[in-house]
C-alpha cells in the first residue's frame, strides 16, 4: 500500500485493506523511501561517466519520475496558499484544494529543484551514493514525525483515516531509530538540518492552518530532502 501511494512503481497487487492496515501502512514510508534511494544511489552508480551536469540533470528527473511528483504537487499547493492565503486559514485551505498552480508555486518549484540539482552536482564526486540513499528515507520519515506530533485540518483528506489508525509507540520508535542510523551512515549535521526543516514545516503549519494537510506532509518530503543532500556537502 505504502508503495503504491508513494510511488509510480508497478505493483501489482491489489485488496482491500483494512482501517487498521492502512493505518500500519504509514509505518513502511521510510521503507519506501529506502527502496527510492536504493534506485537513485544504483542509477548514480551506473550512469556512464559522461557530461557530469547531465549526469545529475538525469539522476534528479529519475527521483521525479519515480514519486509522480507527488510531493512536489504538495509544495506547489502550499506556496500558493502560503502566499494568497493572507494568514487567513480558511483561504489558505481553499486555495490548497485548487488544482492550478499560481507563479509563487512555479517559482518555489524551481527553486526546489535548481537547489536539489546544485547540491547532488556538489556532490558528484563524493558521497553521492549515501546521500541519495538517506534524503528520500528521512522525507519520508518527516511525514511520520508530522503524524505524531501534530493535528490534521483537512477534513475528508486522504491522511485522516491513516491517521486515526496510526501506531503511535511504533511510530516514535520508528522516527528514533532512523534519525540514529542516519547519523551513522551521513553524520549529524544534515540530520540535524533535517529535524530542524521539520520542525519549522511543523510551526509554519499550526500557525498558518491549526495543523497539517497532505499537501503540508508533501511539502515536508521535498525540503527535508533539499536539507539533508546541502548538510552532506560539508560532510564530502
Amino acid at each position: 500500500m505504502a508503495l503504491q501511494f508513494l510511488t509510480r512503481l508497478p505493483v501489482p497487487f491489489s485488496f482491500s485493506a483494512t482501517d487498521q492496515q492502512l493505518g500500519r501502512s504509514v509505518l513502511f514510508y521510510p521503507l519506501v523511501g529506502l527502496i527510492i534511494g536504493l534506485l537513485l544511489s544504483s542509477a548514480a552508480i551506473s550512469l556512464p561517466a559522461v557530461h557530469p551536469p547531465l549526469q545529475t540533470a538525469l539522476i534528479l528527473t529519475f527521483w521525479v519520475l519515480l514519486t509522480g511528483g507527488l510531493h512536489l504537487d504538495g509544495l506547489a499547493d502550499c506556496a500558493d496558499a502560503w502566499a494568497g492565503g493572507l494568514g487567513d486559514r480558511d483561504k489558505s485551505l481553499r486555495i490548497m484544494k485548487d488544482p492550478s498552480a499560481g507563479p509563487i508555486a512555479v517559482i518555489v518549484l524551481l527553486l526546489t529543484l535548481m537547489l536539489k540539482w546544485s547540491a547532488l552536482q556538489a556532490l558528484m564526486e563524493g558521497r553521492i551514493g549515501m546521500a541519495l540513499l538517506m534524503a528520500p528515507v528521512l522525507g519520508r520519515t518527516a511525514i511520520l514525525g508530522l503524524m505524531v506530533s501534530a493535528s490534521y485540518v483537512s477534513k475528508g483528506g486522504l491522511a485522516e483515516n491513516l491517521l486515526k489508525n496510526l501506531p503511535l509507540r511504533e511510530s516514535q520508535a520508528m522516527i528514533v531509530f532512523i534519525a540514529l542510523a542516519a547519523m551513522l551512515s551521513i553524520g549529524i549535521l544534515p540530520v540535524l538540518l533535517a529535524i530542524a526543516m521539520a520542525v519549522w514545516i511543523r510551526m509554519t503549519g499550526l500557525r498558518r492552518l491549526g495543523g497539517m494537510t497532505g499537501d503540508v506532509y508533501g511539502a515536508a518530503v521535498e525540503l527535508v530532502e533539499v536539507a539533508v543532500l546541502m548538510g552532506c556537502i560539508s560532510y564530502d
